[in-house]
């Protein structure tokens, strides 16, 4: 699934740029993708499509606590990759929030630092967000954790 999101990134630069469900099923199909994945990944963006997003007024941040499966899921690399990310104002509470919603849908426990990267580049993908090349190719990074440490 991972690898047809960075497909989708890589091939269409804008979100809603995307063609038709149909359409891009064939299209993923025909580049060699399996039915399975596509339909897993189609679904996946379907719902971080229709998902709301209510951010707080500039200025305004929140504490977030992790419940114990969130910590386990998101893992140490994830949890620290997350309050970079807010650090830097990279991601609002708001899109924090739908990171970790996407994320918690995936099969690995914990998520792998590499697929949470693509995680958070497909919630900025899909919402718009005005993405610095340096920041697209932390993103696309094969899971080395140069801005942790």
């Amino acid at each position: 699934m991972i690898d047809i999101l960075v497909y989708l990134f890589a091939n269409y630069h804008d979100f809603n740029a995307r063609p038709k469900t149909k359409t891009l099923k064939r299209k993923l199909s025909a580049v060699g993708f399996k039915d399975e994945a596509i339909s897993a990944a189609l679904r996946w963006l379907d719902g971080l499509k229709a998902a709301a997003i209510v951010d707080l007024p500039n200025g305004h941040r929140a504490l977030r606590v992790y419940l114990a499966r969130e910590q386990q899921k998101l893992g140490h690399e994830g949890l620290g990759f997350i309050a970079f990310l807010e650090a830097a104002d990279l991601i609002t509470p708001a899109l924090r929030e739908l990171v970790i919603e996407r994320a918690m849908m995936l099969d690995d426990d914990p998520v792998p630092l590499a697929k949470f990267k693509i995680i958070v580049l497909m919630v900025l993908w899909s919402h718009q967000q005005d993405l610095e090349p340096l920041v697209v190719e932390e993103l696309l990074d094969a899971g080395n954790s140069r801005l942790l440490h």
